[in-house]
């Protein structure tokens, strides 16, 4: 592999790209920062849930016409626009969590309108890469976008965990707020090519345009409710790992280090997508898909950090490449004019389970106990999971030739 990735030799691309790492290294630190702004003014493990599932809510709401809006419009403007919904919100929380102890309520509606603007970002963010890359890169931009992913997952949380000990969560928050505002500076420079003008048609007809595209290939729907499912035993990870991690870890910092071997692993798996272009990508995502719920376990058989780091490495991993070959798979195969449409579908029927799995696993624990909640998750998902294995597409979907042509070259000023 060359020491530059060629699709950083184009300057869209860069621009972008830049744009990501700054933002994703603030959303490293919001996982760490947000659990302990909620169990620091005292919320229990299930207000913790629920402010964790109100930003999901929030963005599986606004999910499904952030893709219609983002095929109607320039993706770009979309993209802006939510960054800048989102450096306000996350800034207002970050200034009330500095000067005093806001209520668990108002936590949770700030974090809902972050959430909702994300809902807006997302389909367009995965829509615009297809316009500015040539389809033979699209697994080095996927690939790269993951790499910048997993390196906010070292440093985030680990920042986040060092400002929760040393000062309070709503410095972490504050630095997130900050980034968007340098993500929306450098997406406001790029240059798209002209955008051919759709024929106009009613919200819903857009909806149920995207609806079939979506549910034309197997392969799609399948392992979009594949994810959904298995979101919904994840939950148990996010909501009661950080409880465990305060109860018997020795607290935030611990929590970051296990998050930011998370994002070691999703390094490599970045690394590994920006040279891997697999003949039957889906078959790739699948057979590597059960390493996800091994951190599970760990977490539920009492393992101490170094051991739970070593899990969220792998998982990380894992994570990260298969992403990668889901998104340029995705938008090989997906007409561009539909792509952020079947973005959205991908976003919310991938998501649309997980906030029940956040509110669920706090009543679940306080019943049977955490750790039994811990392994009845793990046992549940891989259930899940190995289920992918019986999809035909699976093994019979190939890396073809994209059927697209490759985006117009944008003229220089």
């Amino acid at each position: 592999m060359p020491a530059l990735p060629e699709v950083l030799k184009q300057r869209e691309y860069r621009l972008l790209f830049s744009g990501y790492v700054a933002s994703l290294l603030g959303d490293g630190m919001v996982a760490v920062a947000l659990a302990f702004a909620v169990l620091d003014n005292g919320g229990s493990p299930s207000e913790l849930g629920l402010v964790l599932a109100a930003r999901l809510l929030a963005l599986l709401a606004s999910l499904l016409a952030g893709g219609v809006i983002a095929d109607r419009i320039e993706r770009r403007k979309v993209m802006v626009a939510a960054d800048l919904t989102r450096l306000v919100s996350q800034g207002v929380l970050a200034a009330l969590l500095i000067q005093g102890h806001p209520s668990i309520p108002m936590i949770a509606a700030l974090t809902a309108i972050t959430g909702a603007a994300t809902g807006f970002f997302n389909p367009a963010s995965t829509g615009l890469v297809p316009l500015i890359v040539e389809p033979r890169h699209l697994h080095q931009a996927n690939g790269l976008r993951g790499t910048a992913q997993a390196v906010g997952e070292i440093f985030g949380p680990l920042l986040a965990g060092l400002l929760v000990v040393a000062a309070s969560p709503g410095w972490a928050l504050a630095i997130d707020a900050a980034t968007f505002a340098v993500s929306a500076a450098f997406l406001a420079k790029l240059r798209l090519p002209p955008r051919t003008q759709a024929q106009a048609q009613s919200f819903l007809e857009d909806l149920k345009q995207g609806w079939g595209a979506f549910t034309e290939h197997t392969w799609v729907w399948s392992f979009v409710l594949t994810v959904s499912l298995a979101n919904i035993f994840w939950g148990a990870w996010s909501a009661l790992g950080p409880v465990v991690a305060k109860q018997d870890l020795g607290g935030a910092a611990a929590w970051g280090t296990v998050l930011a071997a998370f994002g070691a692993g999703g390094v490599l798996g970045g690394a590994t997508a920006i040279r891997t272009n697999p003949r039957r990508p889906m078959l790739v995502v699948v057979v590597t898909g059960p390493i996800f719920a091994f951190p599970l376990a760990l977490l539920a058989a009492h393992a101490q950090t170094p051991a739970l780091a070593v899990a969220a490495f792998f998982c990380g991993f894992v994570v990260t490449l298969g992403n990668a070959i889901w998104e340029s798979t995705l938008q090989r195969h997906i007409a561009p004019d539909e792509m952020s449409r079947v973005s959205a579908y991908d976003w919310f029927g991938s998501l649309a389970f997980y906030p029940i799995g956040l509110a669920l696993w706090g009543p679940i624990s306080g019943q049977i106990g955490i750790y039994p909640s811990l392994w009845l998750a793990f046992g549940l998902m891989n259930v899940v999971m190995l289920a992918m294995f019986t999809v035909k597409d699976v093994y019979t979907l190939t890396n073809a030739p994209p059927t697209r042509d490759a985006p117009e070259p944008v003229a220089p000023h």
